[in-house]
């Protein structure tokens, strides 16, 4: 993931709504929701969700489609994916502090050498 995707994605996710959604749709799983289904799910009015999905949206974590005349939301889990190892790799470079433990690491920074670990 590029620097540039990722300030818009932590941007898109620092708003506590949008953090909400992104849960609930990674849950729901692909099939997704549709956005009055989201908006009454968060408790929040339908036009203020539709600002909420755009953002997320525009950053690249969520994808819509159209089913019949609704607008079905879901994750994009590539995309968080891609933000989890930016932030792991770029960020952390696979520090066994930061992720937890050394088999978090493995798993996320496979064939990618920790900072500390490469000579200079």
């Amino acid at each position: 993931m590029e620097e540039r995707q990722a300030l818009l994605s932590f941007a898109a996710l620092s708003q506590e709504t949008r953090l909400q959604i992104v849960r609930m749709l990674v849950v729901v799983g692909p099939e997704g929701m549709a956005a009055g289904a989201v908006a009454e799910k968060a408790g929040v009015s339908p036009s203020n969700v539709s600002f909420h999905l755009k953002e997320l949206e525009r950053s690249g974590l969520i994808a819509q489609r159209r089913e019949s005349r609704s607008i079905v939301y879901s994750a994009d889990y590539d995309a968080l994916s891609g933000l989890v190892q930016f932030l792991m790799l770029d960020c952390c470079a696979g520090h066994p502090r930061v992720t937890g433990s050394k088999e978090i690491t493995d798993a996320c920074c496979a064939g990618e050498p920790a900072k500390d670990d490469v000579n200079v």
